[in-house]
């Protein structure tokens, strides 16, 4: 890799009301820079990985996907006022497709069971799924540093040696970032005295962990990273960014007493040249950038139908038992004119050409059984057009009757998948849900997001 340095600590726009990069101008910016290597780890969600992935891809930047995740200070599913409400950042990168895997499970699991103000994992499950990731020790906010205020080296000693055991030499780093807190003092002399106050002990707490993992890397054997904490695209987009934050806390932008980084405009995406001078240092850590880029090798297969595998009785192929089963049904449900037995013809050819039987078969099986079990179900849109699917159960349409064209769900010069959108009674919905995972496998159902944007 030609890079002199990656960045491995980024907040994108789906870091919500918190960063504000834009993923294709955030890409954009680092191959301007030369760059070919670019991290996302938004905080406690992986929204953006695809869009992110893709976008790296067709700008021949190698993708790192990552997650800066909220690690529980007992376990995750322990939830009692202020002893939970505080989790520790880490910043957490997939190596590979298993790693990739992992990340997903870490977070789907944060969300459903740990949540609690923040969506949160614990040690345990660290230790349940590390395969393929590397973790970065994190911001002030991440349990080394806070055990290091709190309780000095040694304490700090101790929590780095459990993360090193959890993921294994040369997969956790010490993560160090510098935001320049005493040259802003400096700069802004008539700083309010809460703000100074603020800065002051970001300036000490930045000066203390410098020294202390100059101490501890030689000395477990944890590699030194550098990273910038980057919240924003460009230096200018720092009052932007800082609107954001007034809009996520509620306050005003003249208000003092609030979350504030505008005081410091340094989270943006730094040159290279600019990040070897700001750690100067120690520029190992610099390189240590490059060599976790040339572990992470995750390559996610995309555009590929991936269909369940339905079990065909009699050794039938799914087309021929998709051909059976429509007119078996036909009998009770429409009168096999010439007429509908050209139109089903018609469109069973069009889903045997396009290879979508299993797909049809699928659908069928869970709508019947949820009709058979009493639960209200209904499918709308464009699958109305289809007259093989008013024959299997699944619409209660006629498209010859309202004469509706089977073209518009499945046209044959069309690449894109059929869509046959299905309603479910919500208060049954949760059972054709476990009937489905029941019969396929819990890891070959997922829940599908529909993601709404704040346009700018």
């Amino acid at each position: 890799m030609a890079g002199k340095f990656v960045h491995l600590h980024t907040h994108t726009e789906y870091s919500l009301l918190d960063g504000i990069s834009k993923i294709k101008n955030l890409v954009k910016r680092a191959k301007d820079l030369g760059m070919d290597a670019l991290a996302i780890t938004d905080h406690g969600v992986m929204y953006g990985a695809i869009e992110f992935y893709k976008t790296c891809k067709d700008a021949d930047i190698k993708p790192i996907i990552g997650c800066e995740m909220y690690i529980a200070p007992r376990s995750h599913i322990q939830k009692e006022g202020k002893l939970d409400t505080e989790p520790y950042h880490l910043t957490i990168l997939a190596k590979d497709y298993q790693g990739y895997l992992n990340l997903m499970k870490l977070v789907s699991i944060a969300w459903l069971d740990g949540y609690y103000y923040k969506p949160r994992i614990d040690k345990e499950l660290l230790k349940q799924f590390h395969d393929g990731l590397i973790a970065l020790s994190a911001c002030p906010a991440g349990e080394f540093i806070r055990n290091l205020d709190s309780g000095g080296l040694e304490k700090a000693e101790k929590t780095a040696k459990e993360y090193l055991e959890i993921f294994g030499e040369g997969n956790y780093y010490f993560e160090v970032q510098n935001h320049h807190y005493k040259k802003q003092i400096q700069v802004n002399s008539g700083l309010d005295s809460s703000i100074r106050q603020d800065m002051e002990n970001m300036a000490r707490l930045q000066d203390l962990t410098w020294k202390a993992i100059k101490k501890l890397s030689p000395k477990l054997g944890v590699p030194i990273v550098a990273t910038n904490d980057l919240h924003y695209v460009d230096l200018d987009d720092a009052e932007a960014h800082d609107a954001v934050l007034c809009v996520q806390t509620g306050k005003l932008v003249a208000d003092i007493q609030r979350l504030r980084m505008i005081d410091t405009p340094d989270f943006y995406l730094k040159s290279p040249e600019k990040m070897l001078e700001d750690f100067a240092e120690i520029p190992e850590s610099i390189e240590n950038t490059v060599k976790i880029a040339e572990k992470c090798n995750l390559e996610i297969p995309l555009g590929k139908h991936q269909f369940p595998i339905f079990e065909i009785p009699d050794n039938k192929t799914p087309m021929e038992y998709l051909r059976e089963l429509t007119y078996e049904r036909a009998k009770t449900r429409l009168e096999l004119t010439e007429e509908a037995i050209t139109r089903l013809n018609y469109e069973l050819g069009i889903i045997e050409q396009k290879n979508y039987p299993t797909y049809f078969l699928v659908v069928q099986d869970f709508i019947n059984w949820a009709n058979n079990e009493g639960i209200i179900t209904n499918t709308r849109g464009s699958a109305a057009g289809s007259l093989v699917l008013f024959a299997l159960g699944v619409t209660k349409i006629n498209s010859l009757t309202y004469n509706i064209p089977f073209e518009r769900f499945l046209n044959p010069e069309r690449p894109s998948l059929p869509d046959i959108d299905s309603d479910l009674a919500d208060d049954r919905r949760d059972e054709v849900i476990r009937y489905v995972m029941h019969k396929y496998g819990e890891d070959k159902v997922a829940h599908i997001i529909t993601y709404g944007t704040m346009m700018g």
